[in-house]
């Protein structure tokens, strides 16, 4: 958990981000990518699987990419509610690092957890779980995000954290 606590959402800030992330961003809604719980300490995100989103191995896995979409998907989410402005400031990703554990073989759900809000950078923590081959469900990828937090509220309106 940051040392700053979050900024109070509005009420319905979680599910303006939540609608907008579901159904009108179209590469996260051609994943299907849905939220499953937002809070101001975690963002639960999940990909189902789909072939369409597979390497050619038998049993078919899911390829690398789309567990590093949902790292950085829902690490940077995570941070919106550390922003003055949650629905409208920005966030972009400086540095994302996936460590990719054991092949996936089911729906993607990641947990991102903020570790750090800054006044212009925050980074987060990913763990993504799936249905692994033969194994049930594990961990098939970890990784942190660095990320751009662009806050309207800045009062010295410059780029220092």
């Amino acid at each position: 958990m940051p040392d700053e606590p979050a900024h109070e959402m509005p009420e319905d800030a979680a599910a303006m981000i939540t609608e907008y992330l579901e159904n009108q961003h179209e590469f996260l809604s051609w994943l299907g990518f849905t939220v499953e719980e937002f809070t101001a300490d975690r963002l639960v995100g999940r990909i189902p699987f789909d072939e369409k989103l597979t390497n050619p191995t038998e049993p078919p896995t899911v390829q690398g990419g789309v567990a590093s979409t949902l790292v950085d998907t829902t690490g940077g989410i995570a941070l919106r509610p550390y922003l003055a402005d949650p629905v409208n400031d920005g966030i972009a990703t400086i540095n994302l690092n996936v460590n990719y554990l054991r092949r996936a073989g089911g729906d993607l759900v990641a947990t991102a957890e903020p570790i750090r809000a800054g006044g212009s950078v925050g980074v987060s923590y990913i763990e993504v779980v799936s249905e692994v081959p033969g194994e049930g469900q594990k961990p098939v990828a970890a990784g942190t995000g660095a990320y751009r937090l662009f806050n309207s509220e800045r009062e010295d309106g410059g780029e220092g954290e």
